[in-house]
């Protein structure tokens, strides 16, 4: 059992010898963690507030409009909506998602 402990260690200095393998972090590197041991960010709370904000990532604003129909006409709000986010929320529609696309265009239209 001491010599296949002793036969996996020396495999791995070889490995790390031949820059197969990263040499393990200082304990004082905490910069160098890995993000796998750092907890999760919180799940973001999907709200109108956050439909709307132009500060909310594209990411997050499609995962809106493709899971969380009432929530879909605030997409209309947002000023960094993409065309094809508004093209989708238009024909996916939902509550309120007609009405939100009348006032969008006649803002447009009256400039």
């Amino acid at each position: 059992m001491i010599g296949r402990r002793r036969d996996k260690a020396s495999r791995l200095d070889s490995l790390r010898q031949r820059q197969r393998l990263p040499e393990p972090a200082a304990q004082s590197d905490e910069h160098l963690i890995n993000d796998m041991t750092a907890p999760p960010e919180p799940p973001i709370a999907l709200t109108p507030e956050v439909a709307c904000s132009p500060d909310t990532d594209p990411e997050i604003l499609w995962h809106i409009a493709w899971h969380v129909p009432e929530l879909r006409r605030w997409l209309v709000a947002n000023p960094q909506a993409s065309p094809e986010l508004l093209e989708y929320v238009s024909q996916a529609g939902g509550p309120g998602v007609r009405r939100a696309l009348e006032i969008l265009l006649t803002s447009i239209e009256e400039g």
